[in-house]
């Protein structure tokens, strides 16, 4: 067992005793966790530069993290939910529970309950090396490489306005300050270099030497950053963390979950759950076959993968910085797909591969929105790189596409500019929160009960449901008012070459494109311009308005015909058109109960949450009908 120690540092009754679900109180556990690896492992084999850090006396690799957990004082289902951090925050509250955003990052808001009345223990792990912990994020204290040699860190900007400075961490804009920033080795480093671009895979040019300057924790420009423009920093940090120690640790914290020194009620199973750039995280982990632990036992049981498309990420490789995310390097790698592809470099590989080879394949859920089909990655999932068919998915996965939805779930009142930036539309309104409380009953149940969930539902070109995003933009031009990206503007997924020494997991960024670009697909639409594969919310089934994955760059941000990634549009019928079509109020009250107790009987829904669709279809309703 890897974890020495368990540091709790507060425990107390959560929501002050109030019982959920079936008279359940439940307890808060706060601390820290520390781990002790042993770089001679096969288990950790796949964890680069963990043989360059610092060991004690007895060779084991050490290093810390913090940890949260939920757990019923009594009874409970059984299982855990092993949330990852989403740059240090807590994802599951918002996602099931419905909980709202926190001020706090240290307060977990109980919401609606979902996950506590169903008897779950919800735990949190801390694996990111960057976050600010001191404001209640949850990190890790990785340990260090103390002569590394070669390699650098890549930082990519792309802002919506013209600034002066940009500070040395991941510009994700809108969301504070998430992270520390990382100062370079050597201040003003004459060798570190700028590059500027167009487009994600344009051509760069170099930024003169003497035109900006490299400080302690930002680079300023001379002549400033522009709008729209993309810009590559390159240089080396001060330091060198083994970031790949935040897969171990989430590995080794589920296993001592079900371990008998756990301080929580007995836990049987494990599922995992990570959104955006966790479920990034989660595709990183089971292709470096990090599922089963030193001594062989098994970590998750399941995991749902959230809104990673194709992608991987910066977790595993030296200098990575773990929450970029359009950064062409190695999150955008091939594979893409879990079942061995042949790519047009001639490279054979799949996802599960690795994991296959050590054993202790979970049960996977892969739930999409259309963003993810949109940035260009997630179809790549499950189509043919070369001929451009479809690939069927694996026995132990399935693959949900939550139809004319967009990244994180669509709120009220409708937005105009996002948080990435200005847009040109506004912003997608369907919350589909409903649906992946559905897909965590049926991972359940399909771990503990062996009950077979219900099928795939997604694109397929078979079917003829699946199209390219070119020929879909050319039948969405009728659409008055619709602002549109152009076809050239479109993110395209590429082979990419990141140097001899890459399969180390030391790059020499940037990466170079060597082939042409994949061309990926998305879903259909129907005569409204609403997605007709996937998995419907009842307001896309009976909809008042077109809704889509994508939204284009404002012109005032620069970068024309770029997407907002991560961003979907909703364009409202006129409130004659909607009246035309439902007559009134409770006519589209009665066709969105129908459409709620459909997704019942599919089991894309659960029984309990039909009130819950309609009401988040008739809030949408009134404030069409008003707007």
């Amino acid at each position: 067992m890897t974890v020495t120690d368990i540091d709790i540092q507060s425990r107390d009754l959560y929501c002050d005793g109030k019982k959920f679900g079936d008279e359940l109180t439940y307890e808060r556990i706060d601390g820290v966790v520390t781990y002790a690896v042993d770089p001679e492992n096969p288990a950790n084999a796949a964890i680069a530069d963990l043989q360059n850090a610092t060991r004690g006396t007895d060779g084991l690799v050490r290093f810390s993290g913090d940890f949260t957990i939920l757990a019923p004082l009594e009874g409970g289902n059984g299982a855990a939910l092993l949330d990852v951090p989403n740059r240090g925050g807590r994802v599951a509250p918002r996602l099931f529970n419905l909980a709202p955003f926190p001020e706090d990052s240290n307060l977990i808001e109980a919401g609606d309950g979902y996950l506590l009345r169903g008897g779950w223990t919800v735990a949190f792990c801390g694996w990111q090396w960057d976050v600010p912990r001191e404001s209640g994020r949850m990190g890790l204290s990785a340990p260090l490489v103390t002569e590394p040699d070669g390699g650098r860190m890549q930082l990519r900007f792309q802002i919506p306005s013209n600034q002066d400075e940009l500070l040395l961490t991941d510009q994700h804009v809108g969301l504070g300050p998430n992270h520390v920033t990382i100062p370079p080795a050597i201040l003003n480093d004459p060798n570190a270099e700028l590059l500027v671009r167009d487009t994600p895979y344009g051509a760069a040019t170099l930024v003169p030497r003497d035109h900006w300057t490299l400080e302690e924790d930002r680079v300023r420009a001379a002549e400033g950053f522009q709008a729209g423009k993309i810009y590559d920093l390159l240089y080396i940090p001060r330091q060198c963390p083994v970031v790949g120690t935040g897969l171990i640790a989430m590995r080794d914290f589920a296993v001592w979950l079900k371990g008998s020194t756990s301080p929580v009620s007995p836990v049987k199973h494990v599922i995992g759950e990570g959104l955006s750039q966790c479920g990034r995280f989660l595709r990183t982990f089971l292709y470096n076959g990090l599922n089963v632990d030193e001594e062989r036992k098994q970590a998750f049981d399941g995991l749902l993968v959230h809104v990673a498309g194709g992608r991987r990420g910066e977790f595993n490789h030296r200098y990575a910085q773990p929450s970029v995310q359009p950064t062409p390097s190695f999150g955008h790698l091939f594979p893409h797909a879990d079942n061995s592809q042949t790519d047009p470099t001639g490279t054979t590989a799949g996802l599960l591969d690795a994991q296959r080879e050590r054993g202790g394949v979970p049960k996977i859920f892969y739930t999409d929105t259309s963003a993810e089909y949109w940035r260009g990655d997630a179809g790549l999932t499950h189509v043919e790189l070369e001929t451009e068919e479809d690939v069927p998915f694996p026995e132990n996965v399935r693959r949900y596409l939550f139809a004319s939805t967009q990244h994180s779930p669509g709120t009220l009142p409708q937005l105009r500019e996002s948080k990435y930036g200005p847009t040109g539309n506004g912003l997608n309104i369907i919350d589909y929160r409903p649906l992946i409380r559905a897909a965590l009953s049926n991972l359940l149940a399909w771990v503990k009960d062996d009950l077979e969930p219900p099928p795939s539902a997604y694109p397929c070109v078979s079917d003829g449901t699946a199209v390219t995003r070119p020929q879909l933009l050319g039948s969405l031009t009728a659409i008055i008012g619709l602002a549109l990206p152009t076809s050239t503007g479109l993110n395209r997924i590429r082979p990419l070459e990141l140097g001899s020494a890459s399969e180390t997991g030391v790059a020499w960024l940037p990466s170079k494109s060597v082939g042409k670009p994949y061309e990926s697909i998305v879903s259909s639409v129907n005569e409204d311009g609403n997605e007709i594969a996937g998995i419907a919310m009842p307001d896309i089934s009976v909809p008042i308005g077109i809704h889509t994955g994508f939204n284009p760059r404002h012109p005032r941000s620069g970068g024309v015909g770029q997407l907002v990634e991560y961003v979907g549009s909703t364009q409202f019928f006129e409130a004659a058109e909607i009246e035309r079509r439902y007559s009134g109020r409770s006519t589209y009250l009665r066709l969105i109960r129908e459409a709620a107790e459909k997704l019942v009987q599919e089991r894309y829904l659960l029984a309990d949450d039909v009130e819950l669709c309609v009401d988040i279809a008739m809030e949408r309703y009134d404030y069409a009908v008003l707007a």
